[in-house]
Formats: C-alpha cells, structure tokens, sequence
C-alpha cells in the first residue's frame, strides 16, 4: 500500500513544476516513503528514486526520506542495508543542501549515550560534503553544525583515566578524532581565505576584521576549550603513549593557528583588555576566561603546540599573563579544574628565580585574588590532595617575591584573611624572614628595625582582646607566641636588631596582658563546664546525656557526656599550652632585662 502511494505521488508530480506541489503531495510523499523504507522496501525506492523522470520531486522533497534511512545505518542489519545506503549518498548529491543539513542535523540530536557517538560517526561525513557545497552561505552553517556537534559531545561521559581512555566505550576519544577530521578542510579554507585578502597574522584583538568562516572556526575552537577539554585532565606520553584526547587538544590549538589566531595573543589577551582594547566587551565574548585559562594549561603545563609558542618571553612576563587564567580555574567549582589552576600556577612559577619578583606586580589586582583563591583551595575544598598541592604552591608564590615583596605581601594576607591557621602561616614565613635577616651582617630594612615593628603590631595582637576565641584562633595565636619567644631569644637586648626590646612594653599591654586575662577567663569557664558535664552524667544515663554544642557561629552534632568532657579536656590543655609559653616569655624578658 505504501509503495503504491508513492509511487502514485511521485508520477502525479512529474509533469508539475515545484511551486505546484500541493501539501498533501508533499505529506504524502513523506510519509509513504519512509513507511516503503521502514518495511524493507529499500530496493523499490532506489528504483524511483533514480529514475529521471522523478528528479525535480526527489530534488525537492528528498531529504525527507533522511529519518528512516538513518535508522537503518544504525541498526545495521536491515535487509535492504545496501540500496538504502545507495538513496542516501543520491539524496546527498541531488538534494538542496541547506534542507539536507536540516534534516541531518535533526537526526543528530540523540540522548543515548551509545546512539549519540553512533550518530556523530555516521553524520559527520555526510555533514561535511553537504557544507562543502553550500558555498557562500557555508559560515553560518557551519558555525550552527559545530555548535550541534559539541552540544552532543558534552552528553558524552569524560574518561579520567589511562584505561578509560583506551577501552573508549562511549567513544568520545573516537568522535574527537573524526570532529577534527571533519573541520580540517574548512580551517584550511579560511586560511586560503585569508592569504588571498592580505591578512597579517595578528590577533583579532587587534581590532583586524576577519572572514565569517574563522569567526565559526574561533567559535568552534573556543566552546571545543571550555568542554571537553577544560573537564579532562590529559595524559602525558609517558602514561599514555598514544591519546586521542591529546591528540584533540594539539589540533584545536593547531586549528586556532591556521584561522590567524596565534597562541600567544590568546594567552596575553587578559593584558589587552587592561589596556582597554576597543570593544573589549565583545572580546569577552568573543573569547571565553575559561576557554583561554584552558587554552594556557595546554601550552605551560602540557607544552602542546610548543613549536607553534615564541621562547623570547620572559617567566615573569608569562607568570603576569597567565595570572587571570589561573585565578579563572582555582576559582571555578569542580577538581579538575582546580588541580589545572594549581598546575597552570606552578608551571608559571618554577621557572621564575626565587627572591625575584618586585613589590610592584602587588599593584596588580590578580596577584592579590589568585592568593585569596590559593587561600579558599586550602581551607574549603573537600579534597585533602588539593588543599595539600594549594598549600605547596602557596609556599612557591612567596618564595619567588623579594624581600619587600614579601614584606608587602605578608601585611596584605594578615589583613585579607581571616582564617587562623592561614593566618598562623603567614606568621611562621615572618619568623622565617626575621631569621633569615638575622643571620647575616648585611642590613635587611623590612625585617629588623623601624619597618618590622609596623607588621609585629599586626601580628602580636589579639584579634578581639581578652574576649578572642581562643581555640579558634589557636593557630595565629601560638605562631605569634613562638615568633615573640623567638625574637626575645635571638636577639640582643644590646643589638636590638628587630626593635622588639623597645616595642616590648606596647606588646605587654596590646598582646600578653589581654592574652593572660582571656587564657585565664576561659579556662575558668571550661572548668565550670567541665563540673557541669561531670555532674550531669552522674544523675543521667549515657544514652539520656545528648548535648548540643558550638563552634563559633556553627553547630556540631551533637555529642554525648563522655565526648564533651574530652573536648573540655583537651581545650583546658590547650589553655595550658599557651600559659607554659606566656611564662617562658616572661622568664626570658625579665632576665634579659634586668642589669
């Protein structure tokens, strides 16, 4: 029955010009053809389909039959597997290409994993010599088959591991590999493009107008940047010898190269936009943060497209363009993008001389926002591994400022940090400076003499006088404890090298009288607590002792008698621990200072 409806329709329209066909040929055409082709009748379609007589219908109304068709190539067993292939690759030569690409491409969208790869393998050929033929309207046709292609890779599930990516069972490794097989001619041709119009190779944040063909390919390369890439943590050679996914990555920044996007223009984008480039708004949209931060990741931490990067610049000149992308990654969500930011950092910095960058680049406002994203990787982020490699680069970033640097550097963290073990870190780095100056002869001004005292006022201080939550600020509080008994030790009341021996009676009154009286009035409430607890578990039952208890402003679960009473334990040792050191220091001053 179908058959013969469509072979009727077909002979009804041969004589009719196009612009004759009526709604009900067109419907009728559709639905007997694919139903000719659902029912196996492949062989019998081919027939009409080659006929001369019906060429204008088939040009016209061809592409309709695309569904069915597709579903026959991805089940692969119909019986009629042959003549329908042979229908397609005739409607891919015969029909108007614009309606082609609207029928592929709405049998690309798909939701099954396993359908989505299938379905990319199998269309993007066909995608391809149908944009090859459009000519002139080629751009933004591409830009939205593109756009299409990544949107069905982003379904795809991201192999994180050396065996992931080698089993590549969602084949994403396998699509990745044809995608770029597939845009290779149109970069090619927007070069070409480019070579005849005299185009110089210069980015566009130059201001030089390109063709629409390298704004599609910018477009692909960057949204290409930000997924899958910017969610893979890529394999070294040495793990894995060959990569796709590598291999991926080395050809969207080859790709970017060849549309007259050189790489370095990219990773220096961020210092353009501080000079206010005109039109800088668009060049946000233009090139994404996180596409850029990824696009610098592969060049300094993967060395991808190394020979297509100039040596001449210089690690601090790299370490400054490179800021913006890493405070992007360590302060996006996600661990792989952190662990890139870590990365990014690192690399930029081991190749930068310890004790070499000024105080000046501290006027760049993202030397100061990647410490504060370094700080948030230290103290929030659930991975130990992270918070361990966060605190490492941390240490790095310092150790590469001079010493004004870092003297610069230490009072911005005391005052943009609240967290007391940062805090207590900061601190230890002072003490280590102080050492360090102490050690030699030669006269440091920022960390001894008029230029320390400033920063140990900042340091030997309680945050909230008497008042101050002591276990809570327990970190900041023993570093400057140990700093204090440090340089009451180390240096002589005779030299005075750091001037602590004349800020000592300010010390006295700012820091150790209102730390004694806050050691002493905690740890008298700590013991009442501790006779309540220990009375109230005698006339309950353990199971009956439920209390709730707080830390600051958040709540703890709650804990039972026997819990509570070791955490007053311990907090009534802690309070000891800082009265033995309050009296070691007294014991030392009052030596030193008497004749």
């Amino acid at each position: 029955m179908a058959l013969e409806q469509f072979s009727d329709v077909v002979q009804r329209c041969q004589a009719l010009p196009e612009e004759n066909y009526t709604t009900e040929d067109h419907d009728v055409f559709t639905i007997s053809g694919r139903t000719c082709i659902e029912e196996g009748n492949g062989a019998q379609v081919l027939s009409i389909v080659l006929d001369d007589k019906n060429q204008d219908i088939v040009k016209s109304l061809g592409w309709n039959l695309l569904p069915p068709l597709i579903k026959v190539f991805l089940k692969k067993e119909d019986k009629s597997l042959k003549e329908c292939l042979s229908i397609f690759d005739y409607l891919l030569k015969v029909c108007r290409p614009k309606e082609l690409l609207i029928g592929l491409l709405e049998q690309l969208e798909q939701d099954d994993p396993d359908a989505i790869a299938e379905s990319i393998l199998l269309l993007l050929i066909p995608l391809q010599k149908v944009l090859l033929r459009l000519g002139n309207h080629k751009p933004s046709s591409l830009g939205m088959t593109l756009s299409s292609l990544l949107d069905q890779l982003a379904k795809l599930p991201v192999p994180h591991t050396k065996e992931q990516e080698e089993d590549d069972i969602f084949m994403l490794c396998r699509c990745c590999t044809q995608l770029m097989n597939f845009v290779r001619p149109f970069a090619g041709e927007a070069n070409k493009h480019s070579l005849r119009n005299g185009e110089q190779t210069v980015s566009k944040a130059s201001g030089d107008k390109d063709n629409e063909l390298q704004t599609e390919l910018l477009k692909f390369c960057m949204k290409a940047l930000n997924h899958p890439l910017l969610e893979l943590q890529l394999k070294d050679p040495d793990t894995l010898v060959v990569s796709p996914l590598r291999d991926f990555a080395t050809e969207i920044l080859t790709t970017l190269m060849v549309i007259r996007e050189p790489l370095p223009s990219l990773v220096f984008l961020p210092l353009l936009r501080r000079k206010q480039v005109p039109g800088f708004l668009e060049e946000e949209v233009r090139y994404p943060k996180d596409s850029l931060a990824c696009l610098a990741h592969l060049v300094f931490v993967h060395h991808l497209a190394v020979d297509l990067y100039p040596c001449v610049f210089s690690p601090v000149f790299s370490l400054r363009c490179n800021m913006e992308h890493i405070s992007v990654l360590l302060s996006r969500m996600g661990d792989f993008r952190i662990l890139k930011g870590l990365e990014l950092y690192e690399k930029s910095l081991v190749r930068v001389d310890d004790n070499s960058l000024p105080a000046d680049l501290l006027e760049i406002k993202t030397f100061l926002t990647v410490a504060q994203d370094l700080v948030n990787v230290m103290t929030i982020c659930q991975n130990q591994d992270l918070r361990t490699r966060g605190l490492k680069v941390f240490q790095m970033s310092i150790d590469k400022f001079d010493i004004e640097a870092k003297y610069s550097f230490f009072q911005h963290m005391l005052k943009l940090s609240g967290h007391s073990g940062v805090q207590g870190y900061i601190i230890k780095n002072i003490k280590d400076q102080i050492n360090s100056a102490l050690q030699t002869e030669n006269s440091n001004a920022w960390f001894e003499g008029l230029y320390l005292l400033p920063l140990l006022r900042k340091v030997l201080i309680l945050p909230d006088g008497p008042e101050t939550d002591l276990l809570q600020y327990l970190d900041r509080i023993m570093e400057s404890l140990n700093l204090l008994r440090y340089l009451v030790i180390r240096d002589k009341v005779t030299e005075n090298r750091t001037g602590i021996w004349t800020e000592l009676y300010k010390i006295e009154d700012n820091f150790l009288k209102p730390l004694r009286l806050g050691v002493n009035m905690s740890r008298a409430h700590y013991e009442q607590e501790l006779r309540n607890t220990m009375e109230g578990k005698r006339t309950k039952t353990k199971e009956e002792s439920i209390l709730s208890v707080s830390v600051g402003d958040e709540k703890l679960p709650d804990m039972t008698s026997e819990s509570q009473i070791e955490a007053l334990h311990s907090a009534l040792h802690t309070f000891d621990m800082i009265q033995s050191v309050l009296v070691r220091i007294e014991e030392l001053t009052e030596v030193k200072e008497s004749p």
